[in-house]
């Protein structure tokens, strides 16, 4: 765990390290990270938002030979693909996998049931909105699927959340990447990326505390 804090934490030095051990087989590597951040449902932890974006910073520097739209359509697919999976996942074995002890710890039956009465409520958005949320975008796909979502509304909104997503995390790292201030201070902007992307969960975590309706109020 502590590695993969360092990881986050000074991913722009790993990536140069990465880059510079691997050379075009880093486009693979990084593939492979967003795949599986969303795909294998239990990695949430990976890095997601700050890779997209330190990535796109280094496709800004020549020195590496990196090509950001080669980096745009990988990402774009793997967050898909990724996201895909998990729904299969959810859709396939969601209700036996919730029964077994060790994943039942991070979804059981009944936030499954409250799942989807959300799902029911506020539509399709709810996947779009989560692809900018760290870890909850990880068991969205699965929660969706095991909430009887269809596919076709899923992959919709999915499609819409990944284009989103793709173009913003990795847009902010071409062009602002470089600039000295972030470049001197990148650690303290991957924090501020990942708290700005948990703001949404927050948010609805405290309306969910603290924002029900008073007995006798519409």
């Amino acid at each position: 765990m502590s590695f993969l804090v360092d990881f986050v934490l000074h991913i722009d030095q790993h990536l140069v390290t990465i880059v510079n051990s691997f050379g075009i087989w880093t486009y693979l590597i990084l593939f492979a990270i967003i795949f599986i951040e969303t795909g294998a449902v239990i990695l949430p932890f990976l890095p997601g938002d700050s890779l997209l974006f330190a990535a796109c910073a280094l496709a800004a520097n020549p020195t590496y030979g990196l090509h950001i739209w080669s980096f745009v359509i990988l990402f774009f697919v793997a967050a898909l693909a990724g996201d895909s999976l998990n729904f299969l996942i959810g859709h396939s074995l969601g209700e036996a996998l919730t029964r077994t002890s060790w994943f039942g710890k991070l979804i059981n039956q009944k936030q499954l049931a409250k799942s989807e009465k959300f799902f029911d409520k506020h539509g399709g958005i709810t996947v779009t909105i989560a692809r900018f949320m760290p870890i909850i975008r990880t068991f969205v796909p699965f929660v969706a699927a095991s909430s009887r979502m269809e596919y076709k509304q899923f992959i919709r909104y999915n499609l819409i959340g990944c284009v989103l997503w793709v173009l913003l995390c990795c847009g902010g790292g071409y062009f602002f990447g470089n600039i000295p201030f972030v470049k001197e201070h990148f650690s303290m902007v991957v924090i501020g990326i990942i708290l700005v992307s948990l703001i949404p969960a927050v948010v609805s975590a405290l309306k969910a505390r603290f924002g029900s309706t008073p007995e006798g109020e519409e």
